[in-house]
């Protein structure tokens, strides 16, 4: 039997701590004191039947999606599948790829639903749900590395952006990866969208059969792990320059792919402190990437 699920406040006073087993939120919801209050009770309320909900349903969650697949009757499960559907016919992939950016997406539903808010997000380990009522806007860095501090740039999502869902994948990431990208930040309009695009660009971020990457099965780490005997990554050495072009090449042809197919706005993709961008010049969401580390295509 698990421990309850964790439901407080953190001591700044302004954010909302939600944990329970796998899944850790910080929220935090900006208006006035009632609507904001209403927002983090309807938050504790949805939160405390999520996880029981994915679990109840969890061996088709794990299971890869193809063409006809069952598709799951929960709410957020269902988020999941929408997300990673599109990608099916193209790559492995089940819906756990976006397991916690639908889930940080089912909670800020919950939220403006209950509330009127100028602005919301649900923070699920670095995939986010952002909500921006008029003439709001938010910030936020991107890390490179999650075990350390290590801000490889900053981004700025406003209302009239059509982003609504950050999410970052990378080897180094809590989750298993198959490619060799330390981070890969991807903007979409929903963060279960995101989260499935970050996961299958940061795939292909690869060097296959590289002496310098280790990679082992997953169900050697994780026996109940999703990719079963796929070969996820586990340490990346030093790579020469024309190494790491190849890597960042092969996912942004991928990232580009996916942007003009309309699953995503943008991406930064992030190896080795070198760092490439796929952005509609007309929306430069990315800002301050570090000059000296960026590559060009």
């Amino acid at each position: 039997m698990r421990e309850p699920a964790l439901i407080r406040m953190l001591p700044d006073g302004r954010r909302l701590h939600l944990h329970d087993g796998p899944i850790d939120l910080i929220i935090e919801a900006n208006g006035s004191k009632q609507e904001v209050a209403i927002a983090y009770e309807a938050a504790a309320h949805r939160f405390a039947t999520i996880l029981d909900e994915l679990c109840a349903e969890l061996p088709l969650l794990r299971g890869s999606v193809q063409k006809n697949s069952a598709q799951p009757q929960g709410v957020t499960a269902h988020r999941m599948f929408a997300a990673v559907e599109p990608f099916s016919e193209h790559c492995f992939i089940t819906p756990m790829a976006a397991v916690a950016g639908s889930v940080a997406e089912e909670i800020l539903a919950a939220m403006t639903g209950a509330a009127a808010l100028d602005r919301a997000y649900v923070n699920n380990g670095g995939d986010i749900a952002l909500h921006l009522a008029a003439s709001q806007h938010y910030a936020a860095g991107m890390v490179e590395r999650p075990d350390r501090p290590s801000l490889f740039g900053s981004l700025k999502i406003s209302t009239a952006d059509p982003v609504r869902g950050i999410a970052t994948s990378g080897w180094r990431g809590r989750s298993f990866s198959l490619g060799i990208a330390d981070a890969v930040t991807v903007l979409a309009d929903r963060a279960s969208a995101a989260d499935a695009a970050a996961t299958v660009i940061a795939n292909a971020v690869n060097l296959p059969n590289h002496p310098a990457v280790a990679r082992v099965p997953a169900r050697d780490i994780s026996p109940d792990s999703d990719l079963l005997d796929l070969l996820v990554t586990r340490e990346v050495g030093p790579l020469p320059l024309p190494d790491i072009k190849t890597a960042l090449d092969a996912g942004v042809r991928v990232a580009e792919t996916l942007r003009n197919r309309g699953l995503i706005h943008s991406a930064a993709l992030c190896l080795q402190s070198h760092t490439r961008i796929v952005s509609p010049s007309s929306t430069p969401f990315f800002m301050e990437i570090s000059q000296g580390s960026l590559l060009h295509a």
